[in-house]
């Protein structure tokens, strides 16, 4: 009865979004009104943009699939991992200002995260089994995630340890996770975790703000990023879209939104964001850290962010779950040798139709993604409110939409 109702709510919902949404004036339309029709996808938004003008932006399907709420521009989502790049920028401006050394250990800067020891394994009892670690992270390593942390959500002794008790669970707030040991020795292995979570308490420990006021001093507020917040106002709370939970057989659940209580500011995720204000903060990285007259970052320095710095390692290669209801297992480029810069995906080799080699990229948790060419000088932003992550329907709508929008670049362009 209960998935009976879940699906009238979902065919009432898409029969109004039917009816009101104006007629594809674009190929891309098509393709997002495309993916929202079977009703695996609720609603979605994307925007591509050169590092002057946006040349698209569409939506399709329901910012609330209950109330029958069409998605539109304005529509405020939960960005989770996306707030990474933000976070690595404002590292950058600290590393331009001689307050921080890429290479110095991370205990130096906020002492603790010292002395950090590598869980080995667990022994018979259940008690884990810990070691000194040959190094101690570095900065560099904290933004590459080569540091040895991972996250529990992709890593199975990283959830046991949660589990168990020895150190909290990232998915119950506050900042008690950041006390895990490493899974690794620093510098030996690429691995997703909670490194820029711990960059975003030094970029706080180092400029006296708390994240939230550095973001908005030193990023936003120069970027015109209006509608950007950890802590939405409550007169931008109904703009947020609802967030779903997709079972296999495609049925969508709504997720009770909760909403943060502002005692601490994730560096590796927590924004709330629109397409709009995220695209321009793209916009200023694939124009060399300048946007409308303002700059964030140095030409250098994004130089710098877009080059190879792990070496052989390789990145993003298989990563395999530990919370099915969170995420898939996934690999952003199975077919090409992912590098990782200073906060962002590489990949090595060229999409046919879409984006170049050396392209930075990054998703968040809630199935929402982006990539910065800029070799080809577009840059593009999709998002759905989803789980759990890498989500077969959206990537597949993900790839027509990046092929989409290099198409009608290419034809502007002539």
């Amino acid at each position: 009865m209960k998935a009976c109702r879940l699906l009238l709510t979902q065919f009432c919902g898409l029969m109004l979004i039917a009816c009101s949404s104006p007629k594809a004036t674009s190929p891309i339309d098509a393709v997002l009104a495309s993916a929202v029709e079977s009703g695996r996808i609720p609603g979605v938004i994307a925007v591509a943009a050169t590092s002057d003008e946006v040349f698209y932006e569409g939506m399709a399907g329901a910012r609330d699939i209950e109330s029958g709420t069409g998605m539109t521009a304005d529509t405020i989502f939960q960005i989770a991992s996306m707030t990474k790049a933000i976070t690595s920028v404002a590292v950058m401006q600290l590393v331009e200002q001689g307050e921080i050394e890429l290479d110095r250990a991370i205990g130096f800067y906020v002492p603790r995260f010292a002395d950090r020891q590598v869980l080995v394994g667990f022994d018979e009892q259940d008690e884990p089994i810990l070691r000194p670690a040959e190094s101690s992270p570095t900065v560099r390593q904290l933004l590459t995630h080569t540091s040895g942390y991972a996250y529990e959500i992709w890593n199975a002794d990283a959830a046991r340890y949660a589990a168990s008790g020895y150190s909290a669970s990232i998915l119950t707030g506050g900042d008690g996770f950041l006390d895990a040991p490493l899974m690794s020795d620093p510098g030996t292995k690429w691995e997703y975790g909670i490194s820029t979570d711990i960059l975003g308490v030094m970029v706080e420990e180092i400029s006296g703000q708390s994240l939230d006021d550095y973001f908005r001093e030193h990023i936003l507020k120069p970027l015109g990023m209006t509608d950007t917040y950890y802590v939405l106002p409550d007169e931008k709370l109904p703009r947020l879209a609802t967030a779903y939970s997709k079972s296999e057989q495609g049925e969508l659940t709504p997720i009770p939104y909760s909403r943060s209580s502002g005692d601490f500011f994730s560096g590796g995720g927590g924004l709330k964001s629109t397409a709009g204000d995220y695209i321009r903060f793209m916009q200023a990285i694939l124009n060399d850290g300048e946007l409308d007259g303002v700059r964030i970052l140095s030409a250098a320095s994004v130089d710098l962010i877009a080059q190879n710095h792990i070496g052989d390692l390789e990145a993003a290669d298989s990563v395999v779950t530990s919370i099915p209801y969170l995420s898939n297992d996934f690999n952003f480029m199975p077919d090409s040798a992912d590098k990782f810069g200073l906060g962002f995906l590489i990949n090595t080799d060229p999409i046919p139709g879409g984006r170049s080699a050396g392209s930075l990229a990054w998703a968040g948790l809630y199935n929402s993604y982006y990539w910065i060419d800029r070799n080809k000088d577009i840059c593009g932003v999709l998002i759905t409110q989803i789980l759990p992550f890498y989500d077969a329907d959206v990537l597949a709508l993900l790839n027509e939409f990046e092929t989409a929008a290099y198409a009608a670049a290419e034809s502007a362009g002539n």
